[in-house]
């Protein structure tokens, strides 16, 4: 199954999510809100995929939160859930100016 933005986004609008522990720890360290990702997915498109992650394929999406700051999701699915694997705001040291592609080391 190929992951695409809109699946991402029915999936986040019909309240599908799997919020794994992982996620609540960095989201706690980082102080992003639940609602931050769940914006920034809605707002978001898909930078990055990981079609051979697992158990499913995952990808990297950017998107805003609700103070249109910009925010990286990592989220996987199986069709019918999304898996919340992590979220950071983006540094311009490692990313782009628009946080699109990454820098080369």
């Amino acid at each position: 199954m190929e992951l695409t933005i809109e699946i991402i986004k029915n999936l986040c609008k019909n309240k599908k999510l799997r919020w794994t522990n992982h996620i609540f720890i960095r989201l706690t360290q980082r102080n992003i809100s639940m609602s931050d990702v769940e914006n920034a997915l809605l707002s978001g498109e898909i930078i990055e995929e990981y079609p051979s992650d697992y158990p499913y394929p995952s990808c990297l999406v950017l998107g805003l939160t609700i103070e249109n700051k910009h925010l990286h999701v990592v989220c996987g699915s199986n069709g019918e859930e999304l898996w919340l694997i992590t979220a950071y705001y983006p540094s311009t040291e490692l990313w782009s100016n628009n946080f699109k592609v990454r820098k080369e080391k």
